[in-house]
């Protein structure tokens, strides 16, 4: 497997570990006053030595892989004042996958949760998902794309992937008393251009993109 571009070791360990922590980020809304870390399995064990914890934070920070700052995340972030806990389980993955992190991000405002594998060269998939009173469990392979509305309301991001010929592999509908929070996971990458109006749409929908 032919890895990014990074600041070593490991791209599994490491690179993989930073995406992890930048899909929290934007799951979160941007940088969080508190940061818990559970390891599980190889992570569980490896990660001193291996840099999965400042990858996290790394991600957690918007770093990218090659950022030179990247060894240095955790003591950034602790000197911006965030509170990191790290946590090493000793049962298996919830997930049954040996480079598992469950991440929960919060502040005075909210609080989530992901739960993401590293699966070698960088790539990583999110398995299970909290936000905003919704909790949702997820194959795992990106791209994956959420978005909520209120009852009542036309989700918008159905139509787009329609009209873009995207396929759909799985469709998932959680509710709320008064909002709804759609899943998709996807075969197809996501183009250029779709990109750019999901980006779009997300200045005004609720919208998380996960590729």
């Amino acid at each position: 497997i032919i890895g990014p571009i990074m600041v070593g070791p490991s791209s599994s360990h490491t690179a993989g570990a930073i995406a992890i922590g930048a899909l929290a980020r934007q799951l979160f809304g941007g940088t969080p006053k508190n940061v818990r870390c559970d390891y599980y399995e190889s992570f569980s064990e490896t990660h001193k030595g291996h840099g999965t914890d400042f990858a996290i934070i790394s991600g957690i920070l918007g770093f990218a892989t090659d950022d030179e700052r990247v060894p240095r995340a955790v003591e950034i972030a602790v000197s911006q004042g965030m509170h990191i806990e790290f946590v090493e389980r000793k049962e298996p993955s919830p997930v049954n996958h040996a480079n598992t992190a469950d991440l929960t991000l919060s502040n005075e405002q909210r609080t989530i949760r992901l739960i993401g594998t590293s699966v070698g060269g960088g790539a990583v998939e999110v398995k299970y998902i909290e936000v905003d009173g919704f909790k949702m469990d997820l194959s795992g392979p990106l791209p994956i794309l959420l978005e909520v509305v209120f009852l009542g309301e036309m989700p918008v991001l159905y139509n787009l992937l329609h009209e873009h010929g995207v396929t759909i592999s799985k469709q998932r509908v959680e509710m709320t008393e008064d909002s709804q929070m759609m899943g998709y996971e996807l075969i197809d990458l996501l183009s250029p251009e779709l990109k750019e109006q999901i980006q779009t749409l997300r200045k005004t929908h609720d919208i998380y993109m996960f590729a």
